[in-house]
């Protein structure tokens, strides 16, 4: 199978899942949907109020990216759902005519909130932008997704927090599967968001095994499109990270499409793969590149500092993206420590076509069976720190 993948494959005009290859515990292979097919491993850039920052929806395209990812709580606050929904939705409102996930809101409640209240109902939460009250459940969180036009709605969890004890993180897995059965009930009473999108459930549990596996066996009684993987990259770090997916994810479906939400940095990304996660977001390469750090084969590099003033060299001499071919560290350097717009679009198009060029290079080291050495030949590389 070649790295495209063409419109012809396309067998269901919800959701297909297909594994074409398999390396170990990586998979590659696609998603197909009605606005497009998802090559996995896959990496959303996250568009949380309606966009990519500082990138126009056809240069997130040409970076490669299959999906991107909107943020239900962001977009029910502001411009709001129902806004959305009379302007044609969120498609069609920003002008990205791909497959869209939507997060369910759950996390930006609890982390950017200055107050919550947790009930078995929902949350009860007060805007971080004018103080105004909301509650969100799981049935508002589902109707939100279905107002947007979501391709991908994500059921209502609550996300645990890091450190937790084994009967906090329990009873904080034990709800968010109450509301995963809430939000498969609402999703599907539905019928045009039924018949038209994917609903993925998100494992809790921290890095407790147990509690993994209950979750996990919760989900799969329900029955979902997609299994997500919640409530890591939240301080645990990458060694405890890994040491959860290990037990974790073998124990989701098999034949569904796998999602590590929130992560992560490129490291991250190429050991979850070894896992057999398919599907990643994280705000890192676009945030990053607004402040000036740029992701390249050979490491990070912060572009603010003193000795890119005149390097004539690229960002990255092995990325084949537009900002590489066109554009030197002096001038882009120059750009950012003069707060330009443009050093910010450059670096973060640089950044978001650094990470597709990696998915690119995963899924074919996985279809040719050379994963593992291209995974360390990576490792060596990236922490070498030879920038």
């Amino acid at each position: 199978m070649t790295e495209a993948v063409a419109k012809e494959e396309i067998s269901h005009p919800r959701f297909t899942f297909s594994i074409t290859a398999r390396d170990g515990k990586a998979r590659t292979g696609s998603i197909a949907m009605k606005r497009g097919v998802i090559r996995t491993p896959a990496f959303m850039p996250v568009g949380t109020a309606a966009t990519v920052k500082a990138m126009k929806p056809e240069a997130v395209s040409a970076t490669g990216a299959d999906i991107i990812l909107g943020n239900t709580y962001h977009l029910m606050l502001r411009p709001g759902a129902e806004r959305l929904a009379k302007l044609g939705g969120l498609h069609q409102f920003m002008g990205w005519d791909r497959p869209i996930l939507t997060d369910s809101g759950g996390y930006q409640v609890m982390s950017l909130s200055s107050l919550t209240k947790k009930s078995e109902e929902g949350v009860t939460f007060k805007s971080h932008l004018d103080g105004s009250r909301h509650i969100l459940t799981p049935e508002r969180s589902i109707e939100i997704q279905r107002l947007l036009g979501s391709d991908i709605v994500m059921a209502f969890d609550e996300c645990t927090p890091y450190p937790a004890t084994p009967t906090l993180a329990a009873s904080s897995m034990e709800r968010s599967m109450r509301w995963a059965k809430r939000s498969r009930e609402a999703f599907d009473k539905n019928k045009d968001q039924s018949v038209n999108s994917a609903l993925f459930g998100i494992q809790q549990g921290s890095v407790f095994e147990n509690l993994r596996k209950k979750s996990a066996d919760a989900l799969a009684e329900i029955g979902f499109d997609g299994y997500a993987v919640g409530g890591l990259a939240v301080g645990e770090g990458q060694e405890a990270m890994f040491r959860v997916l290990d037990f974790s994810v073998p124990m989701l479906p098999d034949d569904k499409p796998h999602y590590l939400m929130g992560v992560g940095k490129p490291d991250d990304i190429v050991g979850a793969v070894e896992r057999g996660i398919d599907m990643f977001d994280c705000v890192l390469p676009t945030r990053s590149g607004r402040n000036g750090q740029a992701f390249t084969w050979d490491g990070p590099i912060n572009i603010r500092n003193a000795r890119f003033a005149e390097d004539m060299k690229p960002l990255d001499s092995s990325c084949h993206c537009v900002v590489c071919q066109k554009w030197s560290r002096a001038y882009i350097h120059h750009l950012i420590r003069a707060g330009e717009i443009l050093g910010a679009m450059l670096m973060t198009e640089h950044n978001i076509a650094f990470y597709q060029q990696l998915m690119q290079g995963l899924r074919m080291a996985i279809e040719e069976g050379r994963l593992s050495d291209f995974a360390t030949a990576f490792r060596a590389r990236y922490r070498a720190k030879n920038n």
